[in-house]
């Protein structure tokens, strides 16, 4: 239970110090690992010299052994007998190292001065140490509270017969005395260096998680003032910080347009709603104060309503059309005969010409694969566009061509034009270039929106080019299946 209560605790430090507390854990950890390895390290050679200064005492003393321990005497028989010269052992004068000889039995034969104080009897294990073992028996004993290494080797004639062994023993002060110097100084230091390195992290972190505090309070106060105007400032250097701020300036660039064109949205269908609704309530009221004995008077104002409720109609429809864009709906793909749908539209435009010629210019034979539905409202819209912003007696032309890989639906008129200014914002919902023709003539300013939603829901996209007091040409480029693979 404590574990799972220690995770929320844990989540409740602030960033700054969790940081500090994993690099000072690593550091730690790292420190204890490469201290253990140190004196490890440091023990094994300490105790390796100790067993080089024990084996070259043990060969010296064999040198004296050889030299003056052994001596031989003849019988009457002229038998040549070796008797050992028990005081050989006193010739080694090592004031760190002590020495003795035993008996093959075990029974203390000499020893060097310096080990009077101790008692060092010959460990039972030698006894039955293997003859030609060479490197000896090696011991660790504590005597008298210290503790005392040995290296018992065994003596022995060419005839393999055993005379005896030697023991040097070295006492383990100096080397335990190092090894807790070590330890105390490791563990000093490493204190140190733990509340150091803490220290460092800590300011380290701080530095480094600085501009992330800026970005932090320019943020809120870009919430608390609420004006995505505001962009945080750029840092100098090319790192992750700065494209963390890149990132989020352009978030907020992405929120401000997104926040504008709600508003701008909002106050569109408002203000589009308002006029229909006005007309309908005015017309409401005239009936109320007795137009209705008026026959004509009624034809008329219903006709008005009637207007007013279809250009609603459209309007709702138009909106859910491009509610649906913003959520991925999926359109249905089928084989559009282009050249068909063209002269469809063309029939359908017809009634609505008025004084305008219509016409058709180029018709290709081409099939594509799309939303047959989306593609002939695409093309109605700017169809209906161009006889509303074309004065009587001029012309519009659909057409259709193939161009590049792309299926090319157009319409010229020699309407009004565009100015250049306003060619990026035509396809804006709601905007209109000509606002009292478009609104008289029953548009809702959201017919170029579901253009360029179409075309580009097809993997198309729309281009217009316009010259004001000319016309204009608007042309939808639709992709063209690709040809079976041979």
């Amino acid at each position: 239970m404590n574990l799972w209560r220690a995770k929320p605790m844990f989540s409740a430090i602030p960033f700054r110090m969790r940081l500090t507390l994993l690099y000072s854990s690593l550091f730690v950890l790292a420190l204890i690992v490469i201290s253990v390895g140190m004196h490890i390290a440091v023990a094994q050679t300490l105790h390796a010299n100790v067993q080089r200064d024990l084996v070259a005492a043990t060969q010296q003393i064999r040198s004296i052994l050889n030299a003056v321990g052994l001596q031989g005497v003849r019988t009457p028989s002229g038998e040549l007998q070796l008797y050992l010269n028990s005081d050989f052992i006193q010739l080694f004068t090592n004031r760190n190292i002590g020495a003795q000889f035993f008996r093959g039995d075990g029974t203390l034969v000499s020893s060097t001065p310096n080990l009077a104080p101790y008692m060092l009897p010959l460990p039972d294990e030698a006894l039955n140490m293997n003859v030609t073992d060479e490197n000896g028996l090696t011991v660790i004993r504590e005597v008298s509270g210290v503790q005392v290494k040995s290296l018992i080797t065994r003596v022995t004639l060419h005839n393999g017969q055993t005379i005896g062994f030697i023991q040097v023993s070295r006492p383990l002060n100096d080397v335990n005395d190092t090894l807790a110097t070590l330890q105390t100084i490791l563990i000093i230091g490493g204190v140190i260096a733990t509340l150091v390195t803490g220290m460092g992290s800590m300011y380290l972190s701080k530095r480094a998680l600085q501009p992330i505090e800026q970005i932090t309070q320019t943020a809120q106060s870009i919430v608390r003032a609420e004006d995505l105007g505001r962009r945080i400032p750029e840092p100098v250097q090319r790192d992750e910080i700065h494209q963390l701020t890149v990132t989020i300036n352009e978030l907020l660039s992405r929120l401000e347009r997104l926040f504008s064109t709600q508003q701008r949205f909002v106050a569109d269908v408002s203000h589009e709603l308002r006029t229909p609704l006005t007309v309908m309530q005015g017309n409401l009221e005239v009936l109320e104060r007795g137009a209705s004995t008026d026959p004509i008077l009624v034809t008329e104002m219903v006709g008005d309503m009637r207007r007013e409720t279809a250009r609603l109609i459209r309007m709702v429809n138009d909106l859910l059309l491009l509610a649906q864009s913003e959520t991925n709906v999926v359109l249905r793909y089928e084989p559009v005969e282009l050249d068909t749908l063209l002269l469809e539209v063309f029939r359908e435009l017809r009634s609505l010409a008025n004084q305008v010629r219509l016409r058709i210019g180029a018709e290709d034979q081409i099939l594509v694969y799309g939303d047959r539905d989306r593609i002939k409202q695409a093309l109605l819209n700017l169809g209906v566009n161009a006889l509303q912003y074309t004065p009587p007696g001029g012309l519009v032309i659909l057409s259709l061509e193939r161009y590049e890989h792309f299926a090319c639906l157009s319409v010229a008129d020699t309407g009004i034009g565009i100015s250049e200014a306003e060619r990026d914002l035509i396809f804006e919902r709601f905007y209109r270039v000509d606002r009292s023709r478009s609104r008289h003539s029953g548009g809702t300013g959201l017919g170029l929106s579901i253009v360029k939603w179409v075309a580009e829901a097809h993997g198309g996209y729309v281009t217009v080019a316009s010259e004001v007091g000319r016309g204009s040409t608007f042309a939808i480029y639709l992709p063209l299946p690709e040809p079976p693979a041979t």
